[in-house]
């Protein structure tokens, strides 16, 4: 435990609240867009979800590599690696609420991930 800011389960609960994070981007965008437009133009702006997903993306392959070689379960990353692909997907796709749909998905799957990976560390 030298090495504690990069404990699985701290680096967990901090993809977790990152990934909290992205579900209030996505959802406040989604409101903001429907309320203001010129603040919605920003925060929905490609390069913000492109450049947030991808950092989220980052630090969950991280914490869930992490999991395996503090506590040795894989099925905690294979289910954050399949929200990782789906988000991976959604940065594929047009900007037109799918894409939106389709990050809160794969958010919500890795989330899930982190809290099993979370849970094997104890």
């Amino acid at each position: 435990m030298s090495h504690a800011l990069f404990h699985s389960s701290r680096l967990d609960r901090f993809a977790i609240g990152l990934s909290g994070l992205c579900l209030v981007h996505c959802l406040g965008t989604t409101v903001l867009l429907a309320l203001v437009a010129s603040a919605g133009g920003f925060l929905g702006a490609d390069w913000i979800h492109e450049v947030g997903l991808s950092l989220a993306m980052l630090m969950g392959a991280i914490a869930l590599g992490r999991g395996i070689l503090d506590h040795g379960y894989t099925m905690p990353s294979a289910v954050g690696g399949l929200g990782l692909g789906v988000m991976a997907g959604a940065l594929t796709l047009p900007h037109d609420g799918t894409e939106a749909l389709y990050t809160v998905v794969g958010v919500a799957i890795l989330a899930l991930g982190h809290r099993l990976n979370a849970i094997a560390a104890d």
